[in-house]
């Protein structure tokens, strides 16, 4: 009996300590994958959430969009438009440097120019009229106006170590050495295109991450990231496959979560483009010498010729909500009058016809080529314009060459992916409406090249108003002029999905960052 029990125990022991191995370690097959290591070069999800694991910002948001201290434990404003933060005390960089104010001038300094970035951090810092040392643990920011949201933005913009950083390019970001961070993990490798690996960072001021090392995985494929996770070679997946969530939700094995997104899908309509274009044609395939989606009454019939709840609950199975704006329910800038747009084929088609086009015309819908959701989602738009009169084909691009492609208003109708990372729709208003300026870099994410003065003065006072009540007055305005200039066809809001194997649990973050430090091992 005695024997038994010690033979018993053993097991229990092994067992555990195998468990705790094991635990220690953490797979992560994720749907987007970074361009760089580089926390500057691109403003994409795979970048961030990479960034997330290895440095800091002056302000950290939550899942849940909120803010947190994060290098700096508090900021204030000084006057109408200057800003001092207090650094954190006792903070190292991963190689045991000490963090100073010097990093932070660098770091935001250096985040706007950034050489070849196909979509950088610039709009962050627009603000920004200087930033300088203050004292030993101080940095000011003094913006050219007054600016309410700075805090928010900062929230974006990852501090790097200037002593390793100074005179190298993204590209040598690949070294760890470079990649000296403050964040909770230090990098030990990364392949482009197929995973980054990393190990708990001794020197993280902060409360000690779970994992000792962490793999994320690059799986651009939902359904082969779904498999991953059911062969046990990931740990927890981002954006598993819509047909396996119920597969997975009913496999004691697995666990998922899930949370309402910030991310908008939509399509940018090309208003500055002339003509002349092979992806507006005549129906014998000829170019139109005039670019249609110039006229207003051919946007509004190509929006409501959409069926968006159909979208949403049907071609994306619930995994997305149905919407006509940028912002959601509750969110800061909300705008209750602005619904989902009807879905009325028969008005399309006199509208259509009212802008000289009563047998329609052709049209191509551009598409990543890397999300498997985005070109089904694009297939069904199509087959719902052609109904209305508008044949349209499907290009499918891979996004290597989809972002600068559309940066250069290449397509005349893209489709177009944009989380809110500020939580308030001044951010996209700045990024995707904005007139676009090469010289003051307002409207990067400007595909369409719609510009409106009217709209351009509503931006510019909103992001100099202090007080929150009318800064929103403003938003929502502009909101109105979006939507009624059909500037955008705002498809649907993602909602955010992971799943897990049952000893891992993960808390579901409103701003789809998947991060190893929001996973635990069950308890």
């Amino acid at each position: 009996m005695g024997s038994n029990w010690r033979i018993t125990a053993a097991v229990l022991f092994f067992g555990a300590a195998a468990s705790a191995a094991q635990a220690a370690d953490l797979r992560i097959g994720v749907s987007a994958f970074p361009l760089s290591v580089d926390p500057h070069f691109y403003n994409g999800i795979g970048d961030r959430n990479l960034a997330l694991h290895l440095f800091n910002r002056l302000v950290e948001q939550k899942g849940d969009m909120s803010l947190a201290p994060g290098l700096a434990t508090e900021w204030k404003l000084v006057s109408d438009t200057a800003w001092d933060f207090t650094l954190r005390e006792g903070v190292t960089w991963s190689d045991g440097r000490p963090l100073t104010p010097e990093d932070v001038v660098f770091s935001l300094t250096r985040s706007a120019n950034i050489p070849n970035s196909p979509l950088g951090y610039a709009p962050f810092t627009r603000d920004i009229a200087s930033i300088e040392a203050a004292g030993p643990r101080t940095v000011r920011i003094t913006t050219k106006q007054p600016s309410p949201i700075l805090p928010t933005n900062l929230s974006a913009l990852s501090i790097v170590a200037k002593h390793a950083v100074e005179g190298k390019d993204s590209g040598d970001f690949d070294n760890a050495a470079v990649a000296a961070g403050t964040g909770p993990f230090r990098l030990v490798s990364f392949a482009r295109n197929d995973r980054a690996v990393m190990e708990r960072n001794p020197a993280y001021w902060g409360e000690k991450p779970e994992w000792e090392r962490v793999e994320m995985r690059f799986i651009a494929n939902e359904g082969t990231r779904s498999a991953a996770l059911l062969a046990g070679d990931v740990d927890m997946i981002d954006a598993p496959s819509r047909n396996d969530l119920p597969r997975l939700r009913r496999d004691e094995r697995f666990r998922v979560v899930s949370a309402p997104g910030n991310r908008s899908i939509m399509l940018l309509p090309n208003v500055i483009t002339e003509g002349g274009s092979a992806e507006a044609a005549d129906n014998e395939g000829q170019p139109l010498a005039r670019n249609p989606l110039k006229d207003l009454r051919v946007r509004q019939a190509l929006s409501l010729g959409i069926d968006r709840k159909s979208l949403a609950e049907r071609v994306l199975e619930g995994t997305a909500q149905a919407a006509g704006q940028f912002m959601w329910p509750g969110a800061y800038s909300y705008t209750p009058e602005i619904g989902i747009p009807a879905f009325d084929q028969a008005r399309a088609k006199a509208l259509l016809a009212e802008a000289g086009f009563p047998n329609g015309f052709r049209l191509t819908l551009s598409a990543f080529a890397d999300r498997p959701d985005f070109r089904t989602v694009a297939q069904a738009i199509a087959q719902m314009w052609t109904r209305i009169g508008v044949r349209t084909e499907v290009n499918a691009v891979p996004a290597s060459v989809y972002l600068g492609r559309g940066a250069k208003h290449e397509y005349l109708m893209p489709f177009f992916s944009w989380g809110v990372s500020t939580g308030e729709a001044g951010y996209v208003l700045n990024n995707l409406f904005i007139t676009m300026d090469s010289k003051t870099g307002a409207g990067p994410a400007n595909w369409g090249g719609y510009s409106n003065p009217q709209l351009d003065a509503l931006i510019t006072r909103a992001q100099s108003t202090m007080d929150d009540a009318a800064r929103e007055a403003l938003l929502i305005q502009g909101q109105k002029i979006v939507a009624e200039d059909v500037a955008a066809i705002p498809l649907y809001q993602l909602v955010n999905f992971w799943a897990t194997r049952r000893g891992v649990t993960y808390e579901a973050r409103q701003d789809q960052r998947t991060v190893a430090t929001s996973a635990q091992s069950a308890r």
